[in-house]
């Protein structure tokens, strides 16, 4: 599966850009805050409907205009004609994909049709951070393989949404609340948060060992990596949880328990990378989650994802890029597009490379073939 060609049209700093790529290896060279990861954005926004930078999907409209496109066309599978998707967003209204111009009636039916990676400076945050970014990125790893891990995500934060909503509802009125309504919520989030514990457990037993062979490849094998689950659920009934904390809960106003709250720990020799592990360790943990995320989705889809390395040259270590570049020339990796300050730096990393490469200039939002 490949990125043929991408059109943009008043997207972040961009008025307007055309490009059309090489099926292997395309660089976006240009200085900080120039747009460079813009590129990138537009792409994950083709794959996954959303930006991978910006939680408002408003914040992707060029200032002053109102609205935004990004528009691929990807390669058919086999036999296949070529396909076009558009992610546009008009102010005031709801975000539109389409498929050959054909809108989707719901934006979830899109993901995981055209899986991607990205690998960034920032994916430490997956370990310094709280449980919510962990959380974040295994639905949304989950959520691209398996489309009734998705629908079963949306229903629950939904009712998730309307039980906080009933929460906070009863503290303002000051006069009771509906209880009723809110054990009917309750009879229908528990199998949904069960059902989403259930997959996740079931997941990570096949994720963790592909984890975990990347890690030993990137760190020589000197520490033993383990990915955890944590949660209330598991040999608990979730229905008689939310009775138990109903008091709590009303006094909170939100809902305390269920798989919304869970975490997933990493730990090195048994204890936390986010308090133990040095910085390069913690570069090397973040690269093998990517990295096996890579591995799983391209097995299960039957197809390579695209891979977004953002600046990964000026924040990894001259191994970890070799490991990247010797995976690289393995044809491990289908199309790929990176970003990076200076086109030199870039020649040298990727030289011994015989795949096709394509370098374009980014300047202020201005893209221009090299």
């Amino acid at each position: 599966m490949n990125l043929e060609s991408l059109h943009l049209l008043f997207f972040k700093n961009y008025e307007e850009a055309q490009l059309s790529f090489s099926p292997h290896i395309n660089c976006f060279i240009g200085d900080n805050g120039s747009g460079k990861t813009n590129l990138l954005d537009a792409i994950h926004y083709l794959s996954l409907t959303k930006s991978a930078f910006t939680v408002s999907d408003t914040q992707s409209i060029k200032q002053g205009e109102e609205f935004f496109v990004t528009r691929g066309r990807f390669q058919g599978l086999g036999d296949e004609p070529a396909e076009t998707i558009q992610c546009s967003l008009r102010l005031g209204q709801k975000k539109t994909v389409t498929h050959n111009k054909q809108a989707y009636e719901r934006v979830s039916d899109h993901i995981g049709r055209y899986p991607v990676v990205l690998i960034s400076p920032y994916d430490t945050d997956l370990i310094r951070q709280g449980s919510e970014e962990r959380r974040k990125y295994f639905d949304s790893l989950m959520s691209q393989l398996d489309h009734a891990y998705l629908e079963q995500l949306i229903r629950y934060t939904q009712l998730l949404k309307q039980r906080n909503s009933l929460l906070k509802l009863a503290t303002d009125r000051q006069a009771g609340y509906d209880r009723d309504y809110l054990l009917v919520l309750d009879e229908q989030l528990a199998p949904a948060g069960e059902e989403l514990v259930r997959r996740r457990q079931e997941f990570l037993t096949e994720f963790e060992p592909v984890f975990q062979r990347h890690y030993a490849q990137l760190a020589d094998g000197q520490e033993v990596v383990t990915l955890t689950y944590k949660s209330e659920l598991p040999g608990a009934d979730f229905l008689k949880l939310l009775r138990l904390q109903e008091r709590r809960d009303l006094s909170l106003q939100r809902t305390t328990v269920g798989p919304h709250r869970d975490d997933f720990t990493f730990l090195m020799d048994e204890l936390p990378v986010k308090g133990y592990g040095s910085q390069g360790q913690q570069k090397s943990f973040a690269i093998a989650l990517k990295l096996a995320q890579f591995e799983v989705l391209a097995q299960r889809k039957q197809q390579k994802p695209l891979l977004l390395l953002d600046d990964i040259f000026d924040r990894l270590d001259e191994k970890r890029i070799t490991r990247l570049m010797q995976l690289v020339a393995n044809h491990t990796f289908g199309q790929i597009f990176l970003t990076d300050t200076h086109l030199e730096r870039t020649d040298r990393v990727l030289a011994n490379l015989s795949e096709d490469i394509r370098r374009f200039r980014v300047q202020s939002g201005v893209v221009t073939r090299l």
